[in-house]
């Protein structure tokens, strides 16, 4: 992944970010020495992102979070650790060699109650789900991020907050000549939802790029006790 922040104050911002807790860490470096993830480990939200991701759905008092792209469960865990009593997240993955490696981490995490792994296709799956959610994650294929967008605002609680990871693609949105699958879907999803009249966004340079997305005509909501 191309770097989006100069690399020394990324190290300089999670340095001075509160320290993931052991059982995250545990996560990052398990999936990272994974003999069949590779390059994959890239996918990891990491350190510097999870937090931020814990501090959105405790900032919005999210008792009801979606989670598109499970990959190894570093992601759900980190947010789960700040839902009230009775607080839930699902995370959808396609993947089942994901899913197996993310049940297994999530199982030895002390979150296991609240977070449910449904796997399959994303949009059959969110589609089954009842909702309102508070909070949704989406970190996915890029190809799909439009309709996983589409599917989420149909599900997304009155003051609810939609993310979008990588939406920056290691700076290739920047590059005409990269016209490789995901680099055209992003460039093409960005685009969409700067235009959207039914939205407000905001893309920030956190890691690789995170969009964060409300509808323009929510009112808000009272404080989530």
């Amino acid at each position: 992944m191309t770097d989006i922040v100069d690399p020394r104050i990324e190290e300089y911002a999670e340095a001075h970010t509160t320290s993931p807790p052991a059982h995250l860490t545990e996560v990052a470096d398990k999936t990272r020495a994974h003999g069949t993830f590779g390059a994959r480990s890239g996918m990891l939200v990491g350190a510097l992102e999870g937090r931020f991701l814990e501090m959105l759905v405790f900032a919005l008092g999210a008792r009801a979070v979606l989670e598109i792209g499970t990959f190894t469960g570093y992601s759900s865990i980190a947010m789960a650790a700040v839902l009230p009593p009775g607080g839930r997240i699902t995370t959808c993955e396609l993947s089942p060699e994901h899913a197996a490696e993310a049940r297994e981490n999530i199982g030895r995490s002390p979150y296991a109650d609240r977070i449910e792994i449904v796997e399959g296709p994303a949009i059959e799956s969110v589609s089954a789900l009842h909702g309102p959610f508070d909070f949704v994650f989406i970190d996915a294929d890029k190809s799909g991020y439009a309709s996983y967008l589409e599917a989420a605002l149909e599900k997304l609680a009155p003051g609810g907050l939609i993310a979008m990871d990588n939406t920056l693609w290691g700076g290739s949105v920047l590059d005409p000549d990269d016209t490789s699958d995901d680099a055209l879907a992003m460039r093409s999803f960005n685009d969409m939802v700067a235009v959207d009249g039914r939205l407000v966004c905001v893309q920030l340079t956190v890691r690789d790029g995170v969009t964060l997305i409300r509808r323009a005509d929510d009112p808000g909501h009272p404080r989530r006790g």
